[in-house]
């Protein structure tokens, strides 16, 4: 069998980290209290769908594959993978759920992966001679004596179609869910949310598009890098996404979760000796912060910032911020962490939460760290939630 050189560019490196990048994220959607959520785990499950189409390309295009014959399309079958759970990341992300038969949708993913045991259970020689024909289509096949017929839907050599329109559907589904979600009345997800969203749904509508664009240019697969390189951007956008949502890096970043919580705490209230709104508009921005903590309690999300609250008040974060430190004297960081501690207190001491554990409450208030919960607790009640929970289920008994 004949080998060719490792080759190595830009576009592999592109590839490459977008690979590990897709691995990062699918590991880090699918550990800790982030995989409680079903939004998550189909990111999750998503993103490695994804790097493993990328990395059969990267092993593809670098000539890797001539080294390790056993991968030769290993990830085909997640091309039907990749629709399903992008729709279902959606869905979930804005319904708290999968949507109804949500099972159905793996069908052509579940018997493409029956399909793929006829050329993966075959001896090295019609790897190669695969492998060649779809990449390196100036190499001479070799004699092959495959162990069986390949392909028993008979539909392979229709992939990229079928590929192809897999992605259109779903990408169309996602849109639409995203159209419903605006249109329905009382729906509580805020429109920052739904921009990310329609922003990472137009970018997997045109995947299609590109392989309409790509594929009649090149021989068989050999231009399939070009599509890898996209997913790698994609790959990325989606860590921006997530780093634009997360906390952890703005300064609105709930302090109880970091090592300078008391340091973020110990600045001054009164921060804004100079206010620009009215006693009016402040008066109305409180009254439907009222109505908000009456109805919703927004501050049991784990994912609440400034701006995603100030948001739901029609307002901007600047002033948010200005009018809790003027007229409640709190930070917004105060102001959240005793929302969540007063949740907490009552959960501790009422019998019938009593099954649950300290953990499940922190969860259940609003926080993604357990010791973030306790350190916040602590601070505000001077005891632990288990001191706390003991003592008032106590007092409750004598009662």
């Amino acid at each position: 069998m004949q080998t060719l050189p490792i080759h190595l560019d830009l576009f592999a490196l592109i590839i490459f980290l977008g690979v590990a990048q897709g691995i990062f994220l699918g590991v880090f959607f699918l550990t800790g209290l982030r995989s409680k959520s079903v939004g998550n785990r189909c990111l999750g499950f998503f993103t490695l769908a994804l790097s493993a189409v990328s990395g059969e390309i990267f092993l593809n295009y670098t000539n890797y594959t001539f080294r390790a014959l056993w991968t030769s399309d290993f990830a085909e079958p997640f091309n039907f993978a990749l629709g399903p759970l992008f729709y279902f990341f959606i869905y979930s992300r804005l319904w708290q759920r999968l949507p109804l038969r949500w099972g159905w949708h793996l069908l052509p993913f579940a018997i493409w992966l029956v399909n793929s045991v006829t050329w993966h259970y075959q001896p090295l020689e019609v790897k190669y001679n695969a492998y060649i024909n779809a990449q390196h289509p100036e190499l001479p096949f070799i004699h092959q004596e495959p162990y069986w017929s390949d392909d028993f839907t008979g539909l392979r050599d229709f992939i990229n179609e079928l590929t192809l329109l897999s992605c259109v559907v779903y990408a169309a589904l996602a849109l639409l869910t995203i159209r419903t979600a605006n249109r329905t009345a009382g729906k509580k997800t805020d429109s920052s949310i739904h921009t990310s969203l329609r922003l990472l749904s137009l970018l997997f509508a045109l995947v299609p598009f590109l392989i309409v664009l790509v594929k009649p240019q090149f021989y068989h697969d050999v231009g399939d890098y070009l599509l890898a390189t996209y997913m790698a951007a994609t790959i990325y956008a989606i860590s921006f996404l997530v780093m634009q949502e997360s906390d952890f890096l703005l300064n609105t970043a709930q302090p109880e979760q970091t090592v300078f919580a008391e340091e973020s705490l110990a600045e001054p209230k009164k921060k804004y000796e100079k206010s620009a709104l009215s006693e009016e508009v402040e008066d109305a921005v409180l009254r439907k912060l009222a109505r908000l903590l009456e109805t919703e309690k927004p501050y049991l999300d784990s994912d609440l910032s400034l701006p995603k609250l100030a948001a739901r008040l029609d307002t901007s974060p600047h002033h948010l911020s200005q009018l809790l430190n003027d007229r409640l004297g709190q930070t917004f960081f105060d102001w959240l962490a005793a929302y969540r501690i007063a949740e907490a207190r009552q959960l501790l001491s009422e019998p019938a939460t009593s099954n649950l554990k300290i953990d499940e409450i922190a969860e259940r208030v609003g926080y993604n760290s357990p010791s973030a919960f306790h350190t916040a607790f602590k601070r505000l009640t001077n005891q632990t939630p288990a001191q706390f929970r003991v003592k008032g289920l106590g007092q409750g008994a004598e009662r």
